[in-house]
């Protein structure tokens, strides 16, 4: 049988980011979206670090996954999820709310530093593993103008700090440190290496 795992994801960017590497995957999609469902609480919660948010719910996810899939008469395989926030001086940075939003974030970015959190976690049965991966992006100085035209471009929308490294905002950015996989959404060393624990050739 090939080797193949469930990835527990609706983004494009991670199907992409295993297409890449090679790895075999089926989608496992909740029928409402995580957020619907207790199991997989994406709220912040009171005193919680961004570190332990995005390991919270990448786990939460993971764990989810497993659950349906012990339920469903589907072969077995270890289940991939993954999440992914900024951090701006020790605050959650998430996907914006609208445009106005959009705009906001990307105007307290301007000309600053923040940290690009991912975290990975896998689970089959009753194990699970995770790591996590932090990354540092400097933004250079942005004019609203630019702000404007890249909120209206609709690429910001769907994005966790309302910008794509890997799509136009890639102009607005001056220095990263750390993993470019881990801040498009998926850290492919972290997640080789996750994948290898679960016994996944690669």
């Amino acid at each position: 049988m090939d080797p193949r795992i469930y990835l527990a994801s609706r983004s494009p960017r991670r199907r992409e980011l295993l297409t890449q590497i090679g790895v075999r995957f089926d989608l496992l999609l909740f029928r409402g979206g995580p957020r619907e469902d207790e199991e997989v609480n994406e709220d912040w919660l009171p005193g919680e670090a961004p570190d332990q948010y995005v390991l919270r719910v990448a786990r939460a996810k993971a764990v989810f996954g497993a659950a349906l899939l012990a339920r469903r008469p589907l072969v077995v395989h270890p289940v991939l999820a993954a999440d992914t926030t900024l951090d701006l001086d020790g605050e959650i940075i998430g996907k914006p709310r609208d445009e106005a939003d959009a705009a906001d974030i990307l105007a307290r970015l301007s000309g600053r530093s923040h940290r690009v959190l991912t975290a990975v976690a896998m689970a089959k049965y009753e194990r699970v593993e995770h790591c996590l991966s932090v990354s540092e992006v400097r933004f250079r100085a942005l004019s609203a103008k630019e702000i404007g035209r890249y909120v209206r471009s609709g690429e910001p929308m769907d994005k966790a700090g309302a910008y794509g490294i890997q799509g136009r905002a890639a102009v607005f950015i001056e220095e990263i440190r750390g993993s470019h996989s881990g801040i498009v959404g998926l850290p492919l060393c972290e997640t080789a290496l996750l994948l290898r624990d679960f016994g996944y050739p690669l």
